[in-house]
């Protein structure tokens, strides 16, 4: 049996190599005649997989390890009798965290305070319910759209997309969508950020085409936003410059990118692939993983910043909004394989379960909100 996988999943190799002969590649550089006596085929969120590239190919199992599926025609897969899967939740904490830090750095970029800000949650699956467990800690006040949670629930704390639009911080957490009752391709339009809260600010870590780039360059440039963070961009790799410069963060789609997401991902593909060949699975990547780069912290109470300081202790978006910046100082050329690289080698980061925290003096309330977010008490 041989496995071809993307180059940039971890563990890859070792976990699938218990199933057959490995391969890996650059996703951007699978093809067809790369695919002539594959078996299995493991991607991430870059490459497209459809007719165009299984055709005439022996691949009978797609595994994409990522929360998302846009880039995978499942109706193709479906009538060819190849097996597929994602990995739902995969990287659901690393994205959260990412919100967390990109809202302190926000906070500090403009001078306020996200005690008592609201925040308007749209999309609430495996994404979103996180935000929303991590963003109360910070003392925001959020207001929740998911139209079909809603329908599947009747639980009226799904709010109308009016109330998401009055609040102060607008983050989107849904899946691109072009069709059916719920379509979410450009649900961020025009009207839509017009109709959001004057001074407001918006993020997006979906997926680009959620967000209508122009739309969002006309309300910043504008002024009816105050300031915006953008993960995912519509078009990617080439990245609308203008846009870069006018937004607070940018970053190249890591959002969910911290080494526990990616490993997460690696583990449930690898297992749902053992179930579709009917095969015990016989790996776990638990021996493998690094100790964490930051294992241990210590904060201050008494200093008005440690929350944030611990935050960015273990990760601080901010290296990774400059590392995209360099980007402006490319030909224009050039700028796609620089947003991929950046990808490609992205630095390992763990997630903040992996930091025990100490809080000195000892302060419950800080502690509370430390371990709320995600750290771990000494």
């Amino acid at each position: 049996m041989v496995v071809l996988a993307d180059a940039n999943i971890p563990y890859a190799e070792e976990a699938f190599s218990t199933l057959g002969a490995v391969r890996t590649r650059p996703g951007r550089a699978i093809t067809p005649e790369a695919l002539r006596d594959v078996d299995l085929l493991i991607v991430r969120s870059i490459t497209t997989v459809d007719a165009r590239l299984l055709g005439g190919t022996s691949v009978r199992f797609v595994g994409t390890c990522t929360i998302g599926e846009d880039h995978i025609d499942k109706a193709y897969l479906a009538s060819r009798g190849i097996g597929f899967a994602s990995a739902p939740g995969c990287n659901a904490n690393s994205v959260a965290e990412y919100i967390v830090a990109a809202l302190l750095a926000l906070a500090d970029r403009h001078s306020f305070a996200l005690e008592g800000k609201s925040l308007g949650i749209v999309g609430v699956g495996n994404v979103g319910g996180r935000v929303l467990l991590k963003a109360e800690p910070l003392g925001l006040r959020c207001v929740l759209n998911d139209p079909p949670l809603l329908e599947q629930s009747g639980n009226p704390k799904y709010r109308p997309i009016e109330e998401i639009l009055d609040c102060d911080i607008v983050t989107l957490h849904v899946p691109l969508e072009k069709g059916g009752a719920h379509p979410t391709w450009h649900l961020a339009d025009e009207r839509f950020l017009r109709r959001m809260k004057p001074g407001a600010h918006f993020l997006n870590t979906a997926r680009g085409a959620v967000c209508d780039n122009r739309a969002l360059k006309a309300a910043l440039e504008g002024g009816h936003l105050r300031g915006a963070v953008l993960d995912v961009w519509e078009g990617e790799p080439a990245v609308d410059v203008e846009l870069l410069e006018m937004v607070d963060i940018a970053t190249p789609h890591i959002a969910g990118y911290s080494f526990d997401g990616k490993v997460n991902g690696t583990l449930q593909v690898y297992e749902a692939a053992c179930r579709c060949l009917g095969l015990q699975p016989a790996w776990e990547p638990a021996p493998l993983l690094p100790e964490p780069d930051v294992p241990e912290l210590t904060v201050y109470s008494d200093e008005p910043d440690a929350l944030p300081r611990a935050v960015r202790a273990v990760y601080d978006v901010m290296r990774d909004d400059a590392a995209m910046r360099d980007m402006l100082a490319l030909p224009a050329e050039a700028q796609p394989a620089h947003f991929d690289r950046l990808r490609k080698e992205y630095p390992r980061r763990r997630e903040f379960q992996n930091t025990r925290v100490a809080v000195t003096p000892p302060d419950e309330g800080l502690e509370g909100k430390l371990q709320r977010i995600g750290f771990h008490a000494p």
